[in-house]
């Protein structure tokens, strides 16, 4: 697994590299199954509060392994939907895109909870080109970040979005320096690694199940997820009142 996919855990930031160079991070099986299972282990992991998702340079993800697919072969996660991430993830989980994220490379990067990309990010939907239709969530996603008609000039033309046009179009968070790109994201992770676990992990879950309906039904979801959050204990007042001040501080500091 060394050989398709990297990873390092360091202050409770997990690093998951793409690692097929010469193939531009394209997916195979062997790096779709790893992939899978890698991130359903990582979010098992008591020491792994936030994941970062990035591709060996020059690529993040060209999608699906068009050499493998067009020799006949079925590639495949080999569990449950195909889909590259596990269902219900509780860890957050940040891409770092780091130059072309692709088709089904694409579709990866809009699983992410948020994107920052490197000044050599670009994304291309070319599924019509190639003769194929999206099924890791494409359709779904794509309009809810930049808008139906940004979203059908991607999928009807190709045509690649560079980073900085993404970044007006609402696709990517930041762009930031390539050299700075890994740095950036894990600083983001280890942010994310000093709120308590279970309230992100319920806050991922919340979101989830707002942004999987209408705006009418996904404020009443809200409203019952919080209430069933504060009955079950999830707010809890001793340890707000032993870091009031630590958060404030931070909120202060960062005005």
């Amino acid at each position: 697994m060394d050989d398709v996919l990297h990873i390092e855990v360091e202050d409770e930031v997990a690093l998951v590299v793409m690692n097929r160079p010469d193939s531009r991070n394209a997916l195979n099986s062997l790096l779709l199954g790893g992939l899978r299972a890698s991130l359903a282990s990582l979010d098992e992991r008591d020491d792994v509060r936030a994941i970062v998702l990035t591709g060996a340079d020059p690529a993040f993800c060209a999608g699906l392994d068009l050499k493998e697919l067009a020799s006949g072969a079925s590639i495949s996660s080999g569990v449950g939907d195909g889909h590259p991430f596990p269902p219900d993830m509780a860890t957050p989980v940040i891409g770092a895109i780091n130059g072309p994220a692709v088709t089904g490379g694409l579709e990866i990067a809009l699983a992410c909870d948020l994107l920052i990309a490197s000044d050599r990010g670009s994304f291309a939907d070319t599924h019509a080109r190639v003769g194929i239709l999206p099924g890791w969530g494409l359709s779904v996603e794509l309009p809810r970040a930049i808008g139906v008609r940004r979203a059908r000039q991607m999928s009807f033309t190709g045509n690649y979005v560079h980073a900085d046009q993404a970044l007006q179009w609402g696709l990517v968070n930041e762009v930031v320096p390539h050299g700075d790109l890994i740095a950036r994201a894990c600083a983001l992770g280890r942010d994310m690694a000093t709120v308590p676990a279970a309230a992100s992990a319920a806050m991922k879950r919340l979101y989830w199940a707002t942004h999987a309906v209408t705006a009418g039904d996904a404020m009443l979801v809200e409203k019952e997820v919080n209430r069933r959050w504060s009955e079950s204990g999830g707010f809890d007042t001793e340890r707000l009142a032993a870091s009031r001040e630590a958060i404030q501080a931070r909120g202060s500091a960062q005005k």
